[in-house]
Formats: C-alpha cells, structure tokens, sequence
C-alpha cells in the first residue's frame, strides 16, 4: 500500500471515530443526569435492586420507591426475598440487593441481638440503628411517618361503651377488659409489662394467648375485647376498629425507613436521597393502613396499589 493511501485511510478513520462520538451526543443521553445507567450498557453506576420481604406491606412499599425513582429515570428492578429481615441481610452482604423499607426499631433491636436500645423517639432510634449500619455499608435515609408496630386494638362499639380512645383511656376505665394477642405479649416490654410500667394497668389475669393470624379473626368475633396488630394491618381500616392513641409514647418507633448499600449514595449522592426523602414525607399511617386494606382485603396488586397512590400524593412521573 503506497504511503498516501494509508494516510488517506488513516485520516478516514479519525474522522468516522469523531462522528460516532457526535452522534453520542445527540442521542439524548446526559453524563450529568441522575439516572442510573443499564449496567448491560457499560455504565459504570449501579442499577438499583429493591429488596421486598415476604409480605404484603413490604411489597407495597417496594413497588412505591420503585416506581417513584423509575420516574426519575433510575433503573429499578424488585426482588423478592421469601423470607424477612435475616434473608434481606444476606441480599445487602451478597450484593443481590442495595435498596429495602425497613422499620427503625424492629431493625435496630434484630441487630443489636435485642438488647433494648429502641425507643419511642423516631430519630432517636434511627440514630443508633445508624450506628450498627454503618458496620455492614448500610445508610438509613429518612424516616417516614408511618409506623408499623404492635399496637393495642378495639372495635368501634367497645370504643364507643367503654369511651376509649388512648391507652391512657383504657388504663382509667378498662381494667376489667379482655385482652388477646401473640404469647410473647406477657414479657414484651412493649405489651404488657409496658402497660404496667407506662401506663399503671396490668391486664396480665385478663390475657389471652393466641396464634399472630388469629388476633383479627378473635377480636372481630368478640371473644377478646382488645386485640394485639400491627398498627398497619388492613382489618383495622376495613373493620372501622380504632387504634388506641400511645398518649404517653410506650410503643417502639418503628417507623418505615429506607435502608441503602453505600454504594448508592457514592454513585448518586443527594439526589437519590431526595428523592427517596420525598417519597418517605408522604407516607403515613393511616395511609399505609389504607394500602395494606387493599392488597390484604380487597386482593388489589401491589404495583396498583403502589401507582395510585404515587398519583394521588403528585408523586407519579
């Protein structure tokens, strides 16, 4: 080949390389978006993998964040863990997942190999479970104000005779009153002792032990007048019952907290903590009450479910 052609050639494919890098500039793409980037393209951030717990209530929540930051253009995906929290762990260590909804002190107690340390202060809680995150590479983001956690239940004719509407109600006028929950109710410092010790009532001659999925079933029937739920499950919202106001604070701040692998918050700093932040400001509740009702009783989808809800805060893309 003569020297010129080879210049020529040369000179050719310098100018198909400057055109290539052209056209990938005008391909929509933003090397300072937020976006995640297709891990299959080459990207160098990570996509992000929600990890859901064996429930119906974890995966709402999955499906909320997740669509949430796909309308912001991270990619997500969901994965479905078929156990709880020590099944999630091993995802967060094994790198099958980066991202789950946690609940502040029911993770802080798992943890810390229950040694008392939650509270009822939310940030005070969420702060020391920061302390045993940040051993494994995990970081909590910020709370919501939903909580999911056991909680003291009577139907709306007992509210009604009885004039109950706080446990501090049922302390002055419901001592003769038949309580049913999970057995571990007669040493959780959450349960009984903690009625006793907060709130000066002891139902523990008045207490009925009784299998966690029967509670519902046993209080709609009558058979106990108080039972024990999480503060979230759908029966209440179908049932109309009311949830004992914790006037004085006994109950453990289990809040709803995202949890992410650090490697998250490197690869997208504040903005992916805002906008999981924004999502968080939202839920509440009575709300996640609402949700669980859905899904539990009325058999909605969770992505459904997790979609109008986006709508209806003004947090859908």
């Amino acid at each position: 080949m003569s020297k010129p052609l080879r210049l020529l050639l040369a000179l050719l494919a310098a100018l198909a390389l400057v055109a290539a890098a052209c056209g990938d500039d005008d391909d929509g793409g933003d090397s300072d978006s937020n976006a995640a980037q297709d891990d299959e393209g080459g990207g160098d951030d990570p996509a992000i993998v929600i990890g859901a717990q064996d429930f119906g209530e974890s995966a709402i929540l999955a499906e909320i964040y997740k669509q949430r930051l796909e309308s912001e253009g991270y990619e997500v995906s969901i994965q479905s863990l078929g156990g709880f929290r020590d099944i999630e762990l091993e995802g967060f260590d094994s790198g099958e997942i980066n991202f789950a909804p946690e609940y502040a002190a029911s993770m802080l107690e798992f943890l810390n190999e229950n040694k008392g340390e939650a509270t009822s202060d939310v940030d005070e809680t969420v702060d020391k479970l920061q302390g045993y995150l940040d051993e494994k590479g995990l970081t909590a983001l910020e709370p919501t104000d939903a909580v999911d956690t056991n909680a003291f239940v009577v139907t709306d004719e007992t509210a009604e005779e009885v004039g109950l509407e706080s446990l501090s109600d049922l302390a002055e006028k419901g001592s003769d009153l038949k309580l049913g929950g999970p057995a571990d109710c007669e040493t959780n410092p959450f349960c009984i002792p903690g009625l006793r010790d907060t709130y000066g009532l002891d139902l523990s001659g008045n207490f009925t032990a009784l299998d966690a999925a029967a509670v519902a079933d046993t209080l709609a029937a009558d058979q106990v007048d108080i039972g024990i739920l999480f503060s979230t499950s759908g029966r209440i919202a179908d049932e109309g019952w009311v949830l004992l106001e914790d006037d004085k604070q006994m109950l453990a701040a289990d809040n709803v907290v995202p949890v992410v692998k650090d490697e998250l918050t490197t690869a997208y700093g504040n903005e992916l903590a805002d906008t999981v932040d924004e999502v968080s400001a939202a839920l509440t509740t009575e709300e996640l009450t609402e949700l669980n009702k859905r899904y539990e009783v009325d058999k909605e989808d969770a992505a459904d479910v997790a979609s109008s809800w986006l709508e209806d805060n003004g947090l859908a893309g």
